[in-house]
Parts: structure tokens; C-alpha cells; sequence
């Protein structure tokens, strides 16, 4: 058996704010040429705002960089020019996050994405598009539009960053059972060892490889005791790593020598694996029963053997410290794992849909203010209101028909505003036009 390979894991959660680029204004603008008295629109459009865009990068394996950094913002596309110009699009912000991260939108709790692989890319935060020139609004009724439309708001959210370990195998069991002795003795991982409980505070990775040329990645998870799933010890820290590996190998101490049951352990720690997630409790397990070299009654340890092979589980005496069975086991792992398909760890109800992004169903506020006047707030009043010119007639109605077309009309309506009415839009006044 040969063995390479090395990594070590944390942080694991993170909370960060992003902001796409909003999209650019477009321009108002009238083509002035020598001799020609009135020229016609010639505003471009905006350009787009750039978009973040998450990116996996096999070179990271912890989120530590997101403890320091929490807000990240792409630019704003650029304002539309005269001669027809439009204005660049801003460049998107790409972002980089360890393989394994799972980034969840921390207003609905669903998934945006998993990125699973290496190179894997997927927009977190769209930028919004750039708004039209005024020669975009000329018709042969409207030959001189002084008004242009603003771009849209880029996309905005607090997300979740959660690293979920890219594991073949995991080792699971109590602490102090010779879980980071099995994967030392199975890898090159060189992973804190001691007699005392909690040596591993952090999840170890090692690669194993086999004479046959299968290798796989083991992992050593730590801290998973009884009450884990509810926040006892460490464990539940741990337990969503678990969540990626297709096969666990359970280690338990078969000696006793800390006056431990293997039998009552096994099923304590799969109950925890269980009430943290109903997948845990339905992967194949292995039971690896360790420090063999320490029992002196072989029919002791005959017996434990035949519980669980009674339950229908493959089981190997191993000795950790000295090698025996080691190798036999990680072999029947690697065998295993080729059986076994690949798992989608996120179903459909699990993910982000764009009707859950309430930042765009609800693009404006209404609330009657302490004056008694009703007041319309929001992303788009504002960007509506600086782009409107009010001694215009012609952007006047333009203004009329979006806020119609948005549904400002109607649900001042429904308030039982009537026309005439004093309604207030951000800071400014206006009589209630239907």
C-alpha cells in the first residue's frame, strides 16, 4: 500500500454581505452638429454592473479570508454617452472559495450553490442592467425625449458560506478510539495523536492509494459524542463533513480499556448521525474494531465481532498503532466506494429558486407616514425620480407610465388613496394621478 497526501481544514462558516454593480444610466443627450439646427436623440445606453461570481479553488481550504473581509461590491456599469455611445460594462468580481463550499442566501436559508468541483463557477449576485438613452424613447410622435431610463440595481444579499470537507471516506466513532491513528497509519496525514480526549479539534484529511492504483480521500472527523447533533462538545461543528462522504468506517475501541461498550458507542453515535440528517443515517458503514493488539480473550472479542455481523456489517479487527488489518480494511474500502453512486447532496426543495429573492418581487415600499400622508420608498423610486425631469411633459408621462407598470398606481389605490390625494415619493410631494 502506498501512501501520500496531506491537507488540513478550518474555519468551516462565514457570513458575508454582497452587492452586484448597479447597471448604468442612461443618457439624455441631442446630436449637435455646425449647420444642423436640431439635431435628433443620440443618448446611449448604460452599461451593465458587474456580478459576483463565485469560484472554487482546489488551492484554498479554509474560509479564514471571509473572517476579515465581509462586504464585497462590484462596480457600477458606466453611464451612457452622447453619439449613440454606451456606456462599459463593469467587469465582474469573481471571488475565490475552497472546494466543498456551500453558500446558502441567509434571508430564505436556501441554497444558491454547491461548489462541489474544482474551477466551479456560479453568480452569486447579478448586475443590473444598464438603463436605455433617450434615443431609445424617440418615436415620430416624440421626437425629442428629454428623458432617459436609470439602470437596474444590481442584486444585493447577506449569504451563509459553509465548507463541507470533499471526502471519500470518513472515520467516525468516540474520541480517544484511534480514529487519527488509523488515518497516520493509513496515509501520510500527520495529525496530532495523545491519550486524552479532543486531541483532534480540527478535521484531517489524508489520501489513500492503493497497490491496485484506486486512491481515495479519508478523512479523520472529530468530535462526534452523544448529544453532538444538539450541540454537546464539538460535534456539531463536524457533523456537516460527514454529509459528503460516500462511506463511513466506524472505529471503536474494542478493549474497553476506558470501561466503553463498542456495541452501546456504535449506537449512540449513529443516532446522533441520524437526528443531524436523515442521508447520515442511510450511508454505508464499515466497523473498524481497534486496538485488538490490547484484548487477551479472543472469545471477547469473537463476540463483539458477531453482533455485527448479525446486523449485516462488514467487520474488520484492526490495531491502528501496529498496522494489523489496516491494510485489508482500506482495501475493502476502496472496493466498496466503486460501488457506490455518486449522491446529490442537495435536493430541488433545497435550492434557490429566483421567485424567493424578495429584493426583486418587492422593489418598492409603501407606509403611511407619522403626517398622515402616504409615502412610496425604494430602490426604484429613487433611480426613477433622478431620471425624470419634472418641467418635462413628455418624461413626465413617462414617469406616470412606470410607476403604473410597477404597481405603484394600484397599491396606493388600494390603499384608498383617491385622486388629488397628497402622496409623497422618497422626499418629493405630488397630487395622485390615476
Amino acid at each position: 500500500m502506498i501512501v501520500i497526501g496531506v491537507i488540513t481544514v478550518f474555519t468551516d462558516r462565514a457570513k458575508i454581505f454582497v452587492k452586484a454593480g448597479d447597471g448604468g444610466d442612461g443618457c439624455v443627450s441631442f446630436h449637435r452638429e455646425k449647420y444642423v439646427a436640431a439635431g435628433g436623440p443620440d443618448g446611449g445606453d448604460g452599461g451593465k454592473g458587474g456580478s459576483i461570481i463565485f469560484v472554487a479553488d482546489p488551492n484554498l481550504s479554509t474560509l479564514m479570508d471571509f473572517k476579515y473581509k465581509r462586504k464585497y461590491v462590484a462596480e457600477k456599469g458606466e453611464q451612457g454617452r452622447s453619439g449613440n455611445s454606451a456606456g462599459k460594462n463593469a467587469e465582474n468580481l469573481y471571488v475565490k472559495v475552497p472546494v466543498g463550499t456551500v453558500v446558502y442566501d441567509s434571508l430564505t436559508g436556501l441554497v444558491l450553490c454547491d461548489l462541489s468541483k474544482p474551477g466551479q463557477e456560479a453568480v452569486v449576485a447579478k448586475g443590473g442592467d444598464g438603463g436605455f438613452g433617450n434615443k431609445r424613447f424617440a418615436t415620430p410622435t416624440r421626437q425629442i425625449p428629454k428623458f432617459a431610463k436609470p439602470g437596474y440595481p444590481g442584486q444585493e444579499r447577506d449569504i451563509l458560506l459553509e465548507l463541507k470537507l470533499i471526502a471519500d471516506v470518513g472515520l467516525v466513532g468516540f474520541p480517544n478510539v484511534g480514529k487519527s491513528t488509523l488515518l497516520k497509519a493509513g496515509t501520510r496525514a500527520n495529525p496530532k495523536i495523545a491519550d486524552y480526549h479532543f486531541t483532534t479539534l480540527t478535521p484531517n484529511l489524508g489520501v489513500v492509494a492503493l497497490e491496485n492504483g484506486i486512491s481515495y480521500v479519508m478523512a479523520d472527523i472529530p468530535g462526534v459524542i452523544e448529544g453532538a447533533s444538539k450541540g454537546a462538545g464539538l460535534g456539531i461543528y463536524f457533523l456537516r463533513h460527514i454529509e459528503r462522504t460516500k462511506l463511513l468506517i466506524h472505529v471503536l475501541d474494542a478493549s474497553s480499556q476506558e470501561g466503553r461498550d463498542p456495541v452501546s458507542d456504535f449506537e449512540i453515535i449513529n443516532r446522533e448521525l441520524s437526528e443531524y440528517s436523515a442521508k447520515l443515517k442511510e450511508k454505508e458503514q464499515i466497523i473498524a474494531l481497534n486496538k485488538t493488539d490490547l484484548i487477551f480473550d479472543k472469545s471477547e472479542l469473537d463476540g463483539i465481532k458477531n453482533r455485527f455481523k448479525e446486523k449485516g456489517y462488514a467487520v474488520f479487527e484492526i490495531s491502528a498503532a501496529t498496522g494489523k488489518g489496516v491494510k485489508e480494511l482500506l482495501a475493502y474500502a476502496g472496493e466498496r466506494l466503486s460501488d457506490i453512486p455518486e449522491e446529490e447532496l442537495y435536493g430541488a426543495e433545497d435550492m434557490y429558486r429566483e421567485e424567493f429573492d424578495l429584493k426583486e418581487e418587492k422593489p418598492f415600499d409603501i407606509f403611511v407616514a407619522d403626517d398622515g400622508i402616504p409615502t412610496v420608498t425604494g430602490v426604484f423610486i429613487k433611480k426613477l425620480m433622478a431620471n425624470t425631469n419634472p418641467t418635462d411633459y413628455e418624461s413626465m408621462q413617462y414617469f406616470q407610465r412606470a410607476l403604473k407598470a410597477k404597481g405603484v398606481i394600484d397599491a396606493l389605490s388600494d390603499m384608498g388613496v383617491k385622486e388629488g390625494d397628497t402622496v409623497r415619493l422618497e422626499d418629493m410631494e405630488f397630487d395622485f394621478v390615476l
